[in-house]
């Protein structure tokens, strides 16, 4: 069979290789794909917003199976599209996806499903939300979100009043983050771990991978601004079968009858970022897709075949097929171009990939990154590699990750990268 994977990120190279691992899958394209989705797949010059020719595309060359990797086309209603013209496409639709294109929707849906989330308000206005935020003023500080699309970064914790105040002035009157902004949710900060759990959706029913745990502030110790994702570790051990059963009850069930209930048949990947808070697991954000950098440590150790998964979301009969994973640790290390999460350099060579390619216990996942003239492969945007290493311990993954991604040079210089990913879960492992 044919399959085209969308996107052109570390999630979309991950992807493209499990696509690539299953013996029932003879030609793999990806659009637009970056230098790393090239060595598995045709890479198709396709505008993603134009969605007649992603359309146009599939009926051409005889795709079997479209997989969605970022969040845009859903918002677009690619899924829709797909479904009028009879080709079979891994996602969920238009209205489904608000889940993740409004949180307001989405903090709305929670409420009124009585799934666990920090208590907020919607600001129409900058006055508005000036007025929340100083009427909802804790000493644990407050969470600022723009309503739409924001690639990660519309999202500002805010510690003192005043930086709660510039950011809705950012988000809402500079537009920072574009439209997104228009609409601002404004919630009471939760504390406590946080964790991203993904699960395959059937329309009925769900299947959930190993936990993950990311780390989205662009320094180490979690300062900074919010970034699109800088690491990530699998699975989190901290994690007990209590623990997964809490969230299970009051959260997978209701958001499950929640869906069905709004008549929202959702097909595709589910990712939860969640806060186990003191008193139980409650929901931050929703996502309508594999999270980024989470599937480049879990899709590598998925053993269940990824096309059969997909059929089995797509046909309802996931219940019939069990998500099975390795069990090894995985600990993926993003590295970054310079000036990032702001402008980067661009077309910055990179060094170091070819004796990588070797090493035992590493993957490397290539999300901005492109070839130039002479086939070299260059940078092409903010989160440029996420390196994975793995291994029986998160120890041993840590270790190999970070020798790794030490080795790389862009333009001669190491990249900027977090040194502390995993950090927090190995000294609990460590004083347990």
């Amino acid at each position: 069979m044919n399959v085209l994977v969308l996107g052109s990120g570390g999630r979309e190279h991950a992807l493209t290789a499990a696509v690539a691992r299953s013996p029932r899958v003879e030609h793999v394209y990806c659009a637009p794909g970056n230098a790393g989705t090239g060595t598995l797949a045709t890479n198709v010059s396709l505008d993603l917003r134009d969605l007649d020719s992603v359309v146009a595309f599939a009926r051409t060359m005889a795709i079997d199976l479209t997989v969605v990797g970022p969040e845009g086309p859903l918002e677009a209603g690619i899924v829709d599209r797909f479904h009028a013209a009879g080709l079979r496409i891994l996602g969920p639709t238009a209205a489904a996806a608000r889940l993740e294109t409004s949180k307001a929707w989405a903090k709305v849906f929670m409420q009124r499903y009585d799934i666990p989330t920090a208590p907020f308000a919607i600001a129409e206005s900058p006055a508005i939300g000036q007025q929340l935020v100083r009427a909802m003023w804790r000493e644990s500080g407050l969470v600022v979100k723009a309503d739409g699309l924001a690639a990660g970064k519309g999202v500002v914790v805010a510690e003192t009043r005043e930086q709660a105040l510039k950011a809705i002035e950012l988000l809402m009157d500079r537009q920072t983050s574009g439209a997104a902004g228009n609409l601002l949710v404004i919630e009471e900060r939760l504390t406590g771990p946080e964790i991203s759990l993904i699960i395959a959706v059937d329309g009925q029913g769900w299947q959930a991978f190993p936990t993950a745990q990311d780390h989205k502030l662009l320094h180490d110790g979690d300062l900074g601004p919010n970034t699109g994702g800088m690491g990530a570790f699998a699975p989190v051990a901290m994690i007990s079968s209590h623990g997964m059963r809490a969230i299970e009850t009051t959260i997978l069930a209701p958001l499950m009858a929640g869906l069905q209930a709004e008549e929202l048949d959702y097909r595709g990947f589910l990712f939860l970022g969640l806060m186990m808070t003191p008193t139980g697991p409650q929901v931050l954000e929703f996502n309508c897709r594999l999270g980024d950098p989470e599937a480049q440590v879990l899709l590598p150790g998925l053993e269940t075949d990824f096309v059969e998964l997909a059929g089995a979301i797509l046909s309802g009969t996931l219940s019939d097929l069990p998500l099975v994973s390795d069990g090894l640790f995985r600990l993926g290390v993003v590295a970054t171009a310079k000036g990032y999460p702001g402008p980067t350099p661009g077309h910055q060579l990179i060094t170091g990939l070819a004796h990588l390619a070797h090493e035992p216990g590493i993957t490397v996942f290539h999300g901005g990154t492109d070839r130039d003239a002479v086939g070299g492969v260059v940078t092409r945007g903010g989160r440029v590699l996420t390196v994975v290493g793995e291994g029986r311990t998160l120890d041993d993954a840590q270790r190999l990750a970070y020798a790794a991604v030490e080795s790389l040079r862009f333009d001669g210089e190491m990249p900027h990268f977090r040194r502390d990913i995993g950090r927090r879960a190995l000294l609990v492992d460590k004083r347990s």
